[in-house]
């Protein structure tokens, strides 16, 4: 009987913590497999590869970011007229926090854009894109 109960209700907690760590642990292994999965390439190649990868978690990341906006911000028109109709179970705060969190999801991807261009310029060649002469003298 007591064999049963163990096997019913198992004990195995994870904290908050953890569960981000096997999170992030199994996201690593995933980006990390294109990355590596091309035997025979240089660091170079590497690179290019995981950039690409980067760039591609950052679409999603934007199209994450925009649907939850949306989403958010429909939550707060509804909950508008929750608190219209009862005003005493729905508090007015509920229906802003949802708009500001929608708006601020909404526009998190231009600011992340514009931050970007200013902490790492804008225009500007990078490592990956220089081709230009590297000497000095003819």
């Amino acid at each position: 009987m007591i064999l049963a109960n163990y096997i019913a209700k198992p004990k195995l907690k994870l904290s908050g913590h953890m569960l981000t760590m096997m999170l992030a642990t199994i996201f690593l292994l995933f980006i990390a497999n294109p990355v590596f999965a091309k035997s025979g390439q240089d660091l170079s190649g590497l690179a290019t590869t995981l950039v690409k990868q980067v760039q591609s978690v950052a679409k999603l990341l934007t199209v994450i970011a925009y649907v939850a906006g949306i989403g958010f911000s429909l939550a707060g028109i509804v909950q508008f007229k929750a608190h219209k109709d009862n005003p005493q179970q729905v508090p007015l705060s509920k229906p802003i926090v949802y708009l500001s969190v929608g708006a601020c999801l909404l526009f998190l991807p231009t600011v992340m854009r514009t931050a970007g261009e200013t902490v790492f310029g804008g225009g500007q060649e990078t490592g990956f894109s220089f081709s230009g002469d590297i000497g000095g003298g003819s």
